[in-house]
């Protein structure tokens, strides 16, 4: 099957928690669904795969349009891993913001040697500050 990649403005919070839990991101994410709706609405920017009408990948992205852009989600299902799909997420997530000057995120743990493998550029220079809980 081939993996079509479309804006997805209104996916439900139904889906994507379920597709949180299938890429093993659910650990570092909220669980109620009103937060994921809330998250979703928020987002300027959700791009999804599917196959055959299937979620099996997000990009969640928050942005000005004109300078930066933020992803905060990019998840794919554990079962589609290795097949170019969070590479395509990322392209098409650019690409649907292309007057951006600078797309950025931060990588789970278990995740890094995505970015790595897939030529993306690390930067020391980044920082969390947490309000709470």
């Amino acid at each position: 099957m081939s993996v079509s990649y479309q804006l997805e403005p209104d996916l439900s919070a139904a889906e994507f928690a379920a597709l949180l839990t299938s890429s093993g991101l659910a650990a570092r994410r909220p669980t109620d669904l009103t937060r994921l709706d809330a998250m979703l609405r928020g987002a300027q920017l959700v791009v999804t795969a599917r196959d055959a009408g299937r979620l099996v990948g997000v990009a969640r992205s928050i942005t000005d349009w004109a300078y930066c852009l933020y992803c905060s989600d990019l998840c794919v299902d554990r079962a589609q891993q290795g097949r170019g799909i969070g590479k395509a997420l990322l392209a098409r997530t650019a690409a649907e913001a292309s007057g951006v000057k600078t797309c950025l995120l931060l990588s789970a743990p278990d995740a890094v040697s995505f970015y790595e493998v897939a030529g993306y550029m690390r930067h020391t220079g980044a920082f969390v500050f947490a309000k709470g809980s």
